[in-house]
């Protein structure tokens, strides 16, 4: 089951950063960016965040599972995402801890 583009946009204005906050569909899925960082990932209209170590303190009790078979584990978002101020927190530390993406090469 595709995520709805209502829940993405829900999401997405939920979160209030200093860095512009995108999306862009994947996959029949979609990809949170924090600038160009990929910070996020909503699957199945489930909101996925990537591992950080400052994210897992500022949850606590985490919930760990891959956005789809085959992925890395995420820490699983279920019911905080309605506190904008919390999720905006979670995403703020996580683009802190996330790496730049590394440049593509330029083709010969």
């Amino acid at each position: 089951m595709a995520s709805e583009l209502s829940f993405v946009e829900f999401i997405v204005d939920q979160i209030d950063s200093v860095t512009p906050i995108t999306f862009r569909k994947m996959f029949g899925e979609y990809a949170v960016y924090s600038g160009n960082k990929v910070v996020a990932l909503i699957c199945d209209n489930r909101l996925f965040v990537k591992q950080t170590g400052g994210g897992r303190a500022f949850i606590g009790k985490v919930t760990e599972a891959p956005a789809y078979q085959g992925a890395k584990p995420s820490f699983l978002i279920e019911d905080k995402f309605e506190d904008r101020e919390w999720l905006s927190e979670l995403i703020r530390i996580t683009a802190d801890e996330v790496p730049e993406p590394k440049p593509k090469k330029k083709k010969k």
